[in-house]
């Protein structure tokens, strides 16, 4: 089975050679914290990313298993100079002070774009993240306007259909629909208005956008999401990891129309 997917996978990603003009593009992985195993998702994703991309990642990992994770970022807003874009995958649920979390965002706002997974929606929580945002720009609104979605909770743990609703936007142009092992539906408080869903996820009678993008700040940064990928083997799936190195590259500005990598961005000769 995982070979038919692999080999689906290729033909979706629409894979091109390396050229060897083109430098990697360089992302920076950030993980840890609360309630998922992250010591083993950073190296699938790592190895699964660098696989289908021209592109190196480098990993910002803490062991720490609470929802209070000291990210080495923290209080360093300049923390990713260098890099071409920045994957939150981290839990940091109960990281609420405004200073730190402006400077997590100050990379995005000045134009890096960002992709989140999972967790990092449930992140960053400065305000009553159970009351909708009515107002843009409060301290309660920050990391929420960053994703373009607002999410207060999940339901249990079971299998999610997916449907791609936008399915000829570049960034999931030639996916098909699967139904997940049992994953976490997180639920969508508010869709801001800069955000446009791709995919929904169905669990019993509960329905919630799970893949979006985002168009964010005055620098319209790019922003692709999922809440997809809390259990290993979701992440290890084929179909996770081209969903979302598809994501790393439309915000990287390295897909064309029809949702394949430009030339020099596609999979690396072995």
């Amino acid at each position: 089975m995982k070979t038919r997917l692999a080999s689906a996978a290729a033909a979706v990603l629409g894979l091109l050679p390396l050229s060897a003009a083109e430098k990697p593009l360089k992302v920076m992985l950030i993980t840890g914290g609360c309630c998922h195993n992250y010591a083993a998702q950073k190296e699938i994703l790592k190895k699964g990313l660098e696989e289908r991309a021209n592109l190196i990642v480098d990993q910002i990992h803490v062991p720490d298993s609470n929802t209070r994770p000291q990210l080495p970022i923290f209080g360093n807003p300049d923390y990713a100079a260098g890099y071409d874009l920045v994957i939150h995958d981290e839990c940091a649920a109960d990281i609420k002070d405004e200073a730190v979390v402006r400077g997590v965002l100050k990379p995005h706002l000045d134009g890096l774009p960002g992709v989140n997974l999972h967790c990092a929606m449930h992140s960053y929580r400065t305000g009553d993240f159970r009351k909708k945002v009515e107002t843009l720009g409060t301290a309660g609104s920050l990391w929420f306007e960053f994703l373009g979605l607002q999410s207060s909770g999940h339901g249990p743990q079971k299998p999610i259909d997916i449907t791609f609703t936008d399915p000829n936007h570049p960034a999931v142009r030639g996916f098909s629909n699967w139904t997940t092992i049992p994953e976490e539906l997180y639920n969508n408080v508010r869709l801001f208005d800069q955000a446009k869903a791709l995919a929904t996820g169905k669990q019993g009678n509960s329905e919630a956008v799970v893949v979006w993008t985002n168009s964010y700040g005055e620098k319209k940064t790019r922003v692709f999401c999922t809440t997809i990928g809390h259990n290993n083997a979701t992440v290890e799936d084929p179909r996770y990891l081209d969903l979302v190195t598809k994501g790393v590259l439309w915000a990287a500005g390295k897909l064309d129309d029809q949702g394949r990598p430009l030339p020099g961005y596609g999979r690396p000769k072995k």
